[in-house]
C-alpha cells in the first residue's frame, strides 16, 4: 500500500490545521481536518461530544472515526488526542507518513490561552503541563518525521516539512 497521505499529529495549538492547509496547497493535495470529519459524522461540535460522553468517551469516538478515514493524496490534520487511539494511529500509519509538529511547553502555553474553549481533552484534575508530559512520548512513538517548530513561523515550518518529506520519499524509493 502506498503511503500517499501526510498525517499531522501534535498538541493543540501547534498549527496542524494551518500548516496542513498550506502544505496541501504546496503539494497539490487535498486537506482533511479530522476534527471536522468527527463533527460531521456525529452531527455535533467536539465540545458537545466531550460534554455528553466525557473525555474517555470522546477518545473512543475519535479513535473509531479516525480509523475509518479514507483518503488519498491528502494532508490529514488530526486532533491532539488522536494518539490515544491505537486503531486510529495504526490506520493512519498504514495510509500515510506521520509527522509530529513539536513545540516546547512555554510556547504552547502562550499559544493556547484558554484550553477549555478549544475542546482539549483533559481528564479531571489534569492541567496542560500534565497533558503535555503524557502525550509527548506517544507523539514521538508514532512519528515518522519530527518537525521542531522552535523559532519557526508557518512558512518556515512548511518549507522544513516539505524538505524532510522529499528526503523521506527518496529513502523509500531507493
Amino acid at each position: 500500500m502506498v503511503k500517499n497521505n501526510i498525517v499531522l499529529i501534535g498538541m493543540p495549538g501547534v498549527g496542524k490545521s494551518t500548516v496542513g492547509v498550506i502544505l496541501a496547497k504546496v503539494m497539490g493535495y487535498m486537506f482533511v481536518d479530522a476534527d471536522l470529519v468527527i463533527q460531521n459524522k456525529e452531527k455535533k461540535l467536539l465540545s458537545e461530544i466531550i460534554a455528553e460522553v466525557g473525555p474517555m468517551g470522546f477518545i473512543d469516538v475519535e479513535n473509531r472515526i479516525n480509523s475509518e478515514i479514507d483518503a488519498e493524496n491528502s494532508v490529514i490534520a488530526t486532533g491532539g488526542s488522536v494518539v490515544y487511539g491505537k486503531e486510529a494511529m495504526n490506520h493512519l500509519k498504514d495510509i500515510g507518513i506521520v509527522v509530529y509538529l513539536k513545540v516546547g511547553f512555554d510556547v504552547l502555553e502562550k499559544r493556547l490561552g484558554d484550553i477549555k474553549g478549544r475542546g482539549v481533552v483533559l481528564k479531571d484534575g489534569q492541567n496542560l503541563k500534565d497533558l503535555y508530559d503524557e502525550r509527548i512520548p506517544l507523539y514521538e512513538r508514532y512519528a515518522d518525521i519530527v518537525i521542531d517548530e522552535e523559532n519557526m513561523g508557518i512558512e518556515e515550518t512548511v518549507a522544513t516539512l516539505k524538505e524532510k518529506l522529499d528526503s523521506y520519499y527518496m529513502h523509500l524509493t531507493k
